[in-house]
C-alpha cells in the first residue's frame, strides 16, 4: 500500500504542477481555433510542395492538441481533396507545435526541450515528405483514399468535424472579445479538455508509477547511460518504441518524458519519445481503420524513421551549440502540494476554467460533448456551428 500511495502521490503532485499551464495552453488554443476556419484548410493543401507543407504545419499548430482529433481531421482533409502528405504534416504539427505542449514542456522539462520540439517538428515533416516521395506509391494512396471514403469511425470524429470559428468580420480582438467569440472559445476549451483528459490522467499515473517503483539502476542499463556515444544513438531509436507501448499520447506523454529524462534517457531519446505520440498502439489501430493495413504499416515505419532521425539531428545541433541541459532535474519529484506560486497560479486559472466551463454548459456545451465521439453527422455539425 505504501508503494501505491507513493506512486499516486507523485502523480497528483505532477498533475498539480502542470494544472495552470494546461489551462492556459488550452485557453490559448481555443482562442486560435475560434479565428481559424476548418472549411478553408483542404483548399490550402493541394500538394506536397514546401509552401503547402508550411501552411499545413501552421494550421496544425492552430488546432487541437488531441492526437485522436488530429488524426481524424487529417483524414477529413484527405477525403475532401487535400494532399495526403500535407494532411500528415498537419497531423504532426497538431500534436507537436501547439501552445499547450510548449507551455508544459517549459514548466516540467525546461525551455531547451520546448525549443528542441519546435525545431524537430519541421525537420520531421521534411524527412517524412522525402520518405513519402521515395516510397509512397500512387497505388497505396488510391487504396487509402478508397478506405478513407468508407467513413469508418475512429475516435473523436465529431470533435474533428466541428467548425465553430467566428467569421472574419471586424478586427481580430473584437471577434475574440465578443459574446459569440467568448462562447465559441468556451466550447473549444471544454471539448479539448474532454478529448485529452484520459491521456493526461493516464500519463500522470504511468509517470508516477515509474518514478516511484522503477529503480535508477534499470534506467542506467536500459538507456546505456554509462556509454555517452551509444546512449546518444540508442535514445532516438528506443524513444518511439517506448511511446508505442505506453499507449499515452497528446500532452499526456510529457510527464512520462520527464521521468525518462530524469532516469537517464538521452536528450534525443526524450525528444523522440515525445514525438512518438502519433504511433501509439491505439492510433495505429485507427490508421488501420482509416486507411487500411498496408498504409497503417507504411505510416508506422515512416513516422518512426522520421521521428528517430529528427530527434538525432536536433540532439546533434543542440550538442554543438551547448544547449543540452547538464542536469536532469525535470519537475517530477515533489510529492506534496505547498503554498507557492504554482498554487496561486492554479487558483487563478481554475477561476478562468470555471468561467469557461460555466459559459459552455449554459450555451449548449453538453449537447456538443455528446457529439464529440460519434461519427460525424452533417446536420449535427451544421447545428454546432450555430452555437
Amino acid at each position: 500500500m505504501a508503494a501505491l500511495s507513493h506512486a499516486l502521490g507523485m502523480a497528483v503532485a505532477m498533475g498539480w504542477e502542470i494544472l495552470w499551464p494546461l489551462i492556459l495552453g488550452f485557453a490559448l488554443s481555443a482562442v486560435i481555433q475560434t479565428v481559424v476556419s476548418h472549411q478553408e484548410i483542404s483548399r490550402l493543401l493541394p500538394d506536397d510542395s514546401p509552401r503547402s507543407l508550411s501552411i499545413a504545419m501552421a494550421l496544425g499548430a492552430a488546432s487541437s492538441s488531441c492526437s485522436y482529433a488530429a488524426v481524424a481531421i487529417a483524414r477529413s482533409l484527405f477525403r475532401k481533396g487535400g494532399n495526403f502528405t500535407a494532411a500528415m504534416a498537419f497531423e504532426m504539427a497538431s500534436t507537436n507545435l501547439v501552445l499547450e505542449l510548449s507551455i508544459i514542456l517549459i514548466v516540467l522539462m525546461g525551455w531547451q526541450f520546448m525549443a528542441a520540439e519546435a525545431l524537430a517538428a519541421p525537420i520531421m515533416v521534411a524527412i517524412l515528405a522525402v520518405l513519402f516521395r521515395l516510397f509512397l506509391s500512387p497505388e497505396l494512396v488510391r487504396e487509402a483514399k478508397e478506405q478513407a471514403g468508407k467513413g469508418i469511425a475512429g475516435r473523436m470524429e465529431g470533435h474533428a468535424e466541428m467548425d465553430m470559428s467566428v467569421p472574419a468580420q471586424g478586427p481580430l480582438w473584437r471577434r475574440i472579445m465578443s459574446v459569440h467569440g467568448f462562447t465559441v472559445i468556451s466550447h473549444y476549451f471544454v471539448m479539448d479538455w474532454a478529448a485529452v483528459w484520459m491521456d493526461i490522467a493516464g500519463g500522470l499515473l504511468i509517470a508516477g508509477a515509474i518514478a516511484a517503483w522503477v529503480p535508477q539502476d534499470f534506467w542506467t542499463t536500459f538507456f546505456l547511460t554509462d556509454h555517452p556515444i551509444l546512449a546518444m544513438l540508442w535514445g532516438p531509436v528506443i524513444g518511439p518504441f517506448v511511446a508505442i507501448i505506453c499507449f499515452v499520447c497528446s500532452v499526456g506523454n510529457i510527464p512520462l518524458a520527464a521521468v525518462l529524462w530524469n532516469g537517464g534517457i538521452s536528450f534525443g531519446g526524450a525528444l523522440a519519445f515525445i514525438l512518438g505520440d502519433l504511433i501509439v498502439l491505439p492510433v495505429l489501430n485507427i490508421y488501420r481503420k482509416y486507411y487500411g493495413w498496408r498504409m497503417a504499416i507504411f505510416l508506422m515505419v515512416t513516422f518512426y524513421a522520421a521521428m528517430a532521425m529528427a530527434a538525432l539531428i536536433v540532439e546533434g545541433v543542440f550538442a554543438l551549440v551547448g544547449l543540452i541541459p547538464h542536469e536532469r532535474h525535470a519537475r517530477v519529484i515533489e510529492t506534496s502540494i505547498t503554498w507557492n506560486y504554482t498554487t496561486w497560479l492554479n487558483i487563478v486559472f481554475l477561476l478562468l476554467a470555471g468561467a469557461l466551463v460555466s459559459r459552455s454548459i449554459t450555451s449548449g456545451g453538453l449537447d456538443m460533448l455528446r457529439m464529440m465521439n460519434r461519427p460525424a453527422d452533417h446536420g449535427e455539425m451544421q447545428h454546432a456551428r450555430h452555437y
